[in-house]
């Protein structure tokens, strides 16, 4: 568990420090957001595209040797990131990092699975989640204080000690355990899985700026809905599936998919949206935004174990539920800023936020892992995964596009009321831009709360001596 911890600490925490570095990104290479947002959105939908790779070359190599093999192309294109030369430069080498984080955590939810007793998986899967915590608990304040000690190219050199440790532990650690070895590679199935959520999200980023009627901003969503759908044709018909969609036949696990896909949203609205307003609002330096969320993403680091023990005797329905009424709560709050906003008040609200992703996130995913055999938990992981990397990453590019539509409709009406100063036009209707985005935010959150109302408790099943050996 410790050498899994290290490994997805180190894969959510590259995704955490670089929101904390865009404005500083831009100030550096004199870039537009809308390409910068490319070094979370690009990082992140190259996660989603490796990710389905990992059920086959699991079972072609191993595991184990999957995740080595990860952490090494990790630690590679952390140095390569480190001495990009432009924003373009900067924004490929991401896209290539993300690819190899890709797999870092499906492979480390498949180990959990297959090597943890059944009795003993939520609270594994508690202590894997909380990977998943520290890192945004201490991404963005140890980004901010890099950035403000160094620069920001120091961010993807930290990975090389880390990575190089994380390395030895799973090699000295980790045990080689193959269930199965697949009889050939879908390569079709890769190509229109990876073909599909490109050009969806390429359409999405680029929509605006090119007009959502436009020939280019069709043709890719025509494109990559054919694409997706030839690939689940694909998928049911072959006799060796890159993905086995046969578990979207349980119907628990395709809920507990939708409902992790909705908290990933809610999830990357706030670490998004709070350190564009901090910094390009109030000025706040990037040393201070880290500080300033460093109590919400604690509060929810702190908390995973203690969900971890509550999931047995309470069940995920109300650990779901209440944690998502948190979420939406704390977004719906976060609607109201304005300039002048107090940091005590963000504080709060994101504290509230990240309390009810933490009661809600692992039960979501233990909740639809529960009843997948083992043989098919590779399959089942890797799809999690790649959903959520592809709807965190279909979120920032949705944020940024909503964002910039909201701000130049906002604009317009205070230019309607007389404002005519232009540094104060763009001050309050980026703020309100910012927070017409957390109200649809809001909307997408409460959908989740029937999903987990519908989610029973399932009875503890002791490990028969067949599934020990």
């Amino acid at each position: 568990m410790f050498a899994l911890f290290i490994g997805s600490f180190m894969s959510v925490l590259s995704s955490s420090t670089i929101t904390i570095a865009i404005p500083e990104l831009q100030r550096h290479f004199g870039a537009e957001l809308s390409l910068l947002q490319w070094t979370l959105t690009g990082f992140m939908l190259a996660m989603g595209t490796s990710a389905p790779l990992t059920g086959y070359l699991g079972g072609r190599f191993s595991f184990k040797w999957v995740y080595v093999a990860s952490l090494v192309g990790f630690i590679l294109t952390s140095v390569l990131c480190g001495v990009a030369w432009d924003a373009r430069s900067l924004v490929a080498f991401r896209f290539l990092q993300g690819a190899f984080c890709g797999a870092i955590m499906p492979v480390t939810m498949t180990l959990i699975y297959q090597l943890v007793p059944r009795e003993r998986q939520a609270l594994a899967a508690s202590l894997w989640s909380l990977a998943s915590s520290l890192a945004p608990a201490f991404g963005p304040t140890f980004a901010g204080w890099l950035i403000t000690l160094g620069n920001w190219r120091w961010l993807f050199f930290f990975n090389v000690p880390l990575g190089l440790a994380a390395v030895f532990l799973a090699v000295r650690t980790i045990p080689f355990y193959r269930l199965q070895v697949p009889k050939a590679f879908d390569l079709p199935g890769l190509l229109t899985v990876v073909i599909g959520t490109l050009s969806i999200l390429i359409a999405l980023s680029q929509g605006r700026a090119w007009g959502w009627m436009d020939v280019k901003s069709v043709s890719l969503f025509l494109l990559g809905t054919l694409c997706l759908i030839a690939f689940v044709v694909r998928e049911l018909r072959t006799r060796a599936p890159l993905l086995n969609l046969r578990v979207l036949a349980n119907g628990r696990y395709v809920v507990t998919l939708i409902i992790s896909s909705i908290i990933t949203i809610s999830l990357y609205s706030g670490v998004f949206l709070v350190p564009l307003f901090l910094q390009q609002i109030q000025g706040v330096s990037p040393l201070e935004t880290g500080l300033i969320l460093l109590p919400a993403s604690l509060s929810m680091a702190l908390l995973m174990p203690v969900v971890g023990r509550l999931y047995g005797p309470i069940g995920p329905r109300t650990l779901m539920t209440v944690g998502v009424l948190m979420i939406a709560g704390g977004t719906y709050a976060l609607s109201r800023l304005t300039p002048e906003v107090s940091h005590t008040y963000m504080l709060v609200w994101m504290v509230v936020r990240n309390v009810g992703i933490a009661f809600s996130l692992m039960p979501a995913s233990n909740a639809g892992m529960e009843q997948i055999s083992r043989e098919l938990s590779g399959h089942a992981s890797s799809i999690s995964n790649w959903l959520r990397n592809v709807f965190g990453a279909f979120s920032i590019a949705i944020f940024t596009s909503l964002l910039s539509t909201f701000t130049s409709r906002e604009a317009e009406v205070l230019v309607r009321q007389g404002m005519t100063e232009r540094r104060h036009i763009e001050m309050f209707s980026f703020v309100e831009g910012i927070n017409d985005v957390y109200l649809v935010a809001t909307a997408i959150a409460l959908v989740a709360v029937p999903l987990s109302l519908g989610i029973r408790k399932q009875p503890v099943r002791l490990q028969s001596a067949a599934e020990a050996r």
